[in-house]
């Protein structure tokens, strides 16, 4: 019995000191605003300034294999507790030891994502970095008014708007949150590579995403050319540490609305637009049917397009990933889940307010 309790023993002490860092390393740094600070300072900086150094060398998403091989590793060990249930009676011991290793797997999973990526959602939003104004009850007047200011601006940009293959739209936004933010010196090294899995990504309803283990900012390569610049600083507005993702969005209209850069711009008012639109119409379809009347065409053509797309890879995955990700989310204290990419139609409306004529200051991150 002796040498049978051994090795559970030392395996449960370990197991039982990672559970507890965890769960404490995680609450050191959210309990208060030092801890907060600390995090980004002391941790997050660091990490991502190495991870871009290490992965700026490899041209495909790192973050993508390593999924796939945590999911087959997955399959792999559902498939062996099968088999182990199915002969309890001569492999009991083996399924105890794959159940501790199972969770130890887990706490340091959960403990190297924090560390990586998990203590940004703690950080305070945008807003109060920025000090907007409160927005939240953003009344209909408010909302018709900033509607109709983005389609005058999509009227305005559409005529210069020119696609941009995926590999241009990286590299100049890339350059634009250098030319254009405080963006700290450790992480000047934004980068955002093709995913692997562009036509599941189709199928999820994702158009992209931040790999919080390689530090990696994947977007989709299939995206019409209109979305992709917004998609893209808005992943790289996650890979500068910002985990919101109003927050997100609200880092990439400030960015690309700053450049001379026509497709850009046209990018950004098109996607801030598709929220606030979408908003205005759930309020009053009638002010919104007369807006969408002002539209150009392009725009009308791009909107078309995209509902083309929705049509095509409507699906139950798209539902389940969904729901997933809007669980995720709740998880990591975002009130509001998924709903939350929407909250930045009052947060854009805010910053359009204080800084519409202040183009010479740059946008501040955090």
């Amino acid at each position: 019995m002796m040498m049978t309790n051994g090795p559970y023993k030392k395996r449960l002490i370990i197991l039982s000191v990672t559970i507890i860092a965890a769960a404490v390393i995680p609450y050191i740094f959210s309990v208060s605003s030092a801890g907060i600070a600390a995090y980004s300072t002391y941790i997050f900086r660091p990490v991502q300034h190495l991870r871009n150094k290490v992965f700026s060398y490899i041209p495909f998403s790192a973050g993508d294999v390593l999924y796939l091989l945590l999911g087959v590793s997955l399959l792999a060990l559902i498939a062996k507790w099968i088999f182990i249930i199915i002969r309890i009676a001569r492999y009991k011991e083996d399924l105890i030891t794959s159940l501790i290793r199972s969770l130890l797997a887990a706490a340091l999973i959960y403990l190297l994502f924090f560390i990586g990526w998990g203590g940004n959602y703690n950080q305070p939003p945008l807003s109060d970095s920025w000090q907007l104004e409160d927005t939240s009850l953003l009344n209909n007047a408010k909302l018709y008014a900033f509607d109709s200011s983005l389609v005058d601006r999509l009227n305005q940009y559409a005529p210069a708007y020119h696609p941009l293959h995926f590999g241009e739209a990286g590299r100049r936004a890339a350059t634009y949150y250098r030319e254009y933010s405080d963006l700290h010196p450790a992480l000047s090294g934004l980068k955002v590579k093709p995913a692997l899995y562009g036509n599941l990504l189709e199928y999820m309803g994702v158009q992209g995403y931040y790999n919080p283990f390689t530090g990696e900012a994947q977007v989709n390569s299939n995206l019409p050319a209109f979305v992709l610049p917004f998609v893209i600083c808005h992943e790289l507005a996650h890979q500068a540490g910002i985990a919101a993702e109003d927050d997100a969005n609200l880092l990439a209209y400030a960015i690309g609305t700053r450049t001379e850069d026509s497709t850009f711009r046209y990018s950004c008012y098109f996607n801030l637009w598709l929220y606030a639109h979408s908003r205005l119409k759930m309020e009053d379809t009638s002010l919104a049917r007369e807006l969408y009347k002002k539209l150009n065409k392009t725009s009308i053509t791009h909107l078309d397009t995209l509902r083309a797309i929705n049509r095509r890879y409507r699906s139950k995955l798209s539902r389940y990933s969904n729901d997933w990700y809007d669980s995720y989310l709740r998880f990591h204290h975002v009130k509001d889940g998924i709903k939350s990419y929407d909250d930045v139609v009052q947060s854009a409306y805010a910053w359009e307010q204080l800084y519409r004529n202040k183009h010479d200051l740059p946008v501040h991150i955090p």
